[in-house]
């Protein structure tokens, strides 16, 4: 039980941090364009939208192997 508890602590603390840079995120102002970018998909139809962020992935899957690849240089 005591490596469940160590887990869910865990745990916890990563959706903090999560939620914290998100709240931040928000106040910055090209952040706030990153689902709107050329390319990215939105389909309409009635009271229903989809949104297939296509660009949007891409620039953030650069960006963070970029700095995941400072980071973790050896």
């Amino acid at each position: 039980m005591d490596s469940l508890g160590k887990v869910l602590i865990v745990a916890g603390a990563l959706i903090l941090v999560a939620g914290v840079l998100i709240m931040i995120a928000a106040r910055v102002p090209f952040l706030n364009s990153l689902g709107r970018l050329p390319g990215d998909i939105v389909l309409r139809r009635g009271s229903t939208t989809i949104y297939i962020p296509i660009v949007t992935s891409l620039v953030l899957s650069v960006l963070l192997s970029l700095i995941l690849g400072l980071i973790l240089r050896r």
